[in-house]
């Protein structure tokens, strides 16, 4: 009996993929932020009010919180990873992305509970790192991988922004 070898083994995407690299730094970067707001070393600019930034802050955790969950234990993405199967029901009928979609709405959602309009620049940056991030890499792979499926499904479905009606 002829052994496999491991590419073989492995004719689908990593089931990390790329994640560790937009993860890591998101969240590091959050970190410090909070750090140094704290420490008013980025000092708040005037008073805001507390009300609405706590409100936003903890509903974009929960949302973040709502991405991750749906991705890992209702769509079981890394089980169809490993199927090659491209995932395009569930929440991923509502954004392409929806792990890395958690993490930008998590760390968005700390930075507004600092109530710190300086911090507001990072949520952007957050985006704009992840989009240029997932082009470079993901969506580059799903493509050969998927073909004309993937593209499709691209035109449907948002990369980091959830859409509430989805395309089931």
């Amino acid at each position: 009996m002829k052994r496999k070898t491991a590419t073989e083994e492995q004719n689908h995407l990593p089931v990390i993929g790329v994640g560790p690299l937009y993860v890591l730094p998101t969240v590091a970067v959050t970190i410090l932020a909070i750090a140094l707001s704290k420490r008013n070393i980025i000092p708040p600019l005037g008073t805001v009010p507390v009300i609405p930034f706590y409100i936003a802050g903890s509903l974009s955790i929960v949302c973040g919180i709502y991405l991750w969950a749906a991705a890992v234990f209702s769509s079981r993405i890394d089980v169809k990873i490993k199927q090659n199967t491209l995932v395009t029901d569930g929440i991923y009928a509502h954004v392409r992305n929806p792990v890395y979609s958690a993490f930008l709405f998590l760390c968005t959602g700390a930075l507004l509970l600092c109530c710190n309009i300086f911090l507001l620049i990072l949520p952007p940056l957050f985006w704009l790192y992840l989009t240029v991030f997932i082009k470079l890499t993901e969506e580059k792979w799903l493509l050969k991988q998927y073909g004309a499926e993937f593209e499709t499904y691209c035109k449907k479905v948002n990369r980091c922004i959830p859409s509430i009606v989805g395309n089931e």
